[in-house]
């Protein structure tokens, strides 16, 4: 995980080097200067050699002012090279997750991708400025400071050497007691980043049902809950500071008293136990600052393994070897095919699928909520894997194609459209990005959207809003399905997306596709009988499995269920419905 996470440094390699660097030459220039202030004193002052203190002190000045100058300079490229790590480490997740498939995507969820992505990303980038920066003081600081004091007076050197495994324990039980405390907290993080997103993506359904106080009770109580927790481990590091207070402070005093009965003795002189003091001093506010860089360590070691989570997943679905780089045509074989999400074939959602379609024929598919019609049609561009049998698409297994080509080929137009925030000509051009404005005007005529397009002030420039809201449910179809057009595919896939425009203009994108993209294979999937009766082949699908397959004058004379959904929604005047 480590070795995952240092390929994201990259770039940064210099200024990671160079920050702990320029910090190395400000503790050895700090160390000096304890060192400087005994000489004053003990040859200087004690003396009265002046000329010896205006020598020393020149020195001494010196010496404080390179210590400031590195040690901004080091604060300058820590701050660049953790920033560039964060940079790249989101980066690196970013391009990772564009490869995922749904299954992958299923086993994170959305919610705790961002969060990954950003409050994890930002405990990482702390902890690892303080790591090349704090860190490295810190132990430098521990190393020269003992070597001084041990140089000094070696007796005194003891009570400081008992400091530090009192601390060092001590902060080893804060560590193993706080650091699960965190894992469960940014857990929960996930959990107050899906109640977010889920209330601003539905807010119109929570203020039409008047939800509003039921949505505040959901993010408070998971907002309570990441309290209670970060209280809980707050709390235990809180014993960090005393426990570094009372252990300094023990061992400043004990110094003082026994530096100041080996001065009387001759042993030490004034210089020598103040240059001591200060570098005791040093050495324990340096242990505090590294207790510190631990403390951040418990909190970033949760978010590095779930970062890691996400570098180290590869999607379950990959282009083969030698990959076959041309889909010949639009025809579609399902042979024997069973499906399921989980991979357990006692849980499959799909089972013994078996048809085919010429290329350039029209497939209507209909069933109740729940039999797995949207199932059915991602398999076609390979977002899900079949769990048994054969699917061709151009006469060639969908798992024999290179990835990009088998989907480049293939349209789909989601049950759930998605516009993103930027002009209609912007995600038009998601279809085809060089696409010419007379490209973009035809599909969206074929789309039956040109005419609203129009209306708006600033035509195809029109700004969509993020999720298309400024849109209503009947044109954000429509741009969809134009957008799905621009890519000139060899199938073209609707997963009821005409639900939401009236069935006279469902009638008008039905002719246009017969006329205009004869030989594009058309697969509709639909509530409404009139969107798919005039389909060469209409598939039933119940309980997962193909209840008939036929065309409407076959299915309406020999199929029950095809009879009853034709003459209800006859007799309840569908023709007459209304774009939402």
């Amino acid at each position: 995980m480590i070795k995952q996470l240092s390929r994201c440094i990259k770039e940064y390699k210099k200024e990671s080097l160079l920050a702990p660097l320029f910090m190395s030459v400000e503790v050895v220039l700090e160390i000096s200067i304890p060192y400087f202030m005994s000489k004053i004193i003990d040859h200087g002052l004690n003396k009265g050699n002046q000329g010896y203190v205006a020598r020393t002190g020149t020195l001494l000045v010196f010496a404080a002012l390179l210590s400031l100058i590195f040690g901004a300079l080091s604060g300058k490229f820590s701050a660049k090279a953790s920033t560039g790590f964060a940079k790249n480490l989101r980066k690196e997740m970013y391009h990772n997750i564009q490869n995922f498939s749904f299954s992958n995507i299923d086993k994170f969820s959305t919610s705790s991708l961002v969060t990954r992505m950003t409050t994890d990303v930002t405990n990482v980038q702390n902890a690892y400025q303080m790591i090349i920066r704090v860190m490295v003081r810190s132990v430098l600081m521990q190393v020269f400071c003992i070597v001084m004091v041990l140089r000094i007076n070696a007796d005194l050197a003891l009570i400081f050497a008992l400091a530090i495994p009192i601390l060092g324990v001590g902060l080893f039980i804060i560590i193993t007691k706080a650091h699960p405390i965190f894992e469960k907290v940014f857990r929960t993080y996930d959990k107050l980043n899906r109640v977010v997103q889920e209330n601003v993506r539905g807010i119109r359904v929570v203020k039409s049902y008047v939800r509003e106080d039921r949505e505040i009770e959901k993010f408070e109580t998971v907002s309570n809950e990441i309290y209670r927790n970060f209280t809980r481990a707050e709390k235990i590091l809180a014993f960090n500071s005393p426990m570094m207070q009372i252990v300094m402070y023990a061992c400043l005093i004990s110094i003082f008293w026994a530096g100041g009965h080996k001065i009387v003795a001759g042993s030490l002189t004034t210089g020598q136990l103040m240059s001591l003091i200060t570098y005791v001093t040093q050495s324990l506010f340096s242990l505090m600052m590294l207790s510190m860089v631990f403390v951040m360590i418990i909190i970033s070691k949760a978010s590095i393994q779930r970062i890691g989570e996400v570098l180290v997943e590869e999607s379950d679905l990959h282009s083969p070897k030698d990959p076959i780089m041309e889909v010949k045509d639009g025809s579609i074989e399902f042979n024997h095919v069973s499906f399921s999400y989980t991979g357990d074939e006692n849980k499959e959602c799909l089972k013994d699928i078996h048809f085919s379609l010429a290329s350039g024929e029209t497939l209507g598919i209909i069933g109740e909520t729940g039999s797995a019609k949207s199932s059915l049609v991602q398999l076609i561009p390979r977002l899900y894997d079949i769990t048994e049998g054969s699917l061709k698409v151009g006469g060639v297994e969908t798992k024999d194609y290179d990835l990009e080509v088998l989907r480049e080929h293939v349209a789909m137009v989601l049950q759930k459209n998605v516009l993103f925030s930027g002009t209609i000509k912007e995600n038009l051009r998601w279809g085809n990005p060089n696409a010419t404005d007379e490209e973009l005007i035809h599909v969206c005529k074929l789309a039956q959207a040109h005419e609203f397009i129009m209306e708006f002030k600033e035509g195809y420039d029109t700004f969509i809003e993020q999720g298309g809201s400024n849109v209503s449910g009947g044109q954000r179809q429509r741009l969809c399905i134009a957008r799905a057009l621009l890519k000139k595919p060899k199938i073209l896939i609707l997963d009821d997306s005409t639900s939401a425009v009236d069935t006279k203009t469902d009638a008008k994108l039905q002719a246009a596709f017969l006329q205009e993209i004869p030989d594009t294979t058309k697969i509709t999937i639909a509530q409404r009988i009139s969107s798919v009766e005039n389909a060469d082949k209409i598939l039933i699908l119940n309980e997962g499995r193909v209840h008939a397959i036929g065309s409407h004058e076959e299915l309406l004379k020999t199929n029950t269920i095809y009879q009853e959904l034709y003459y209800t929604q006859k007799k309840g005047g569908d023709e007459h419905g209304t774009e939402q």
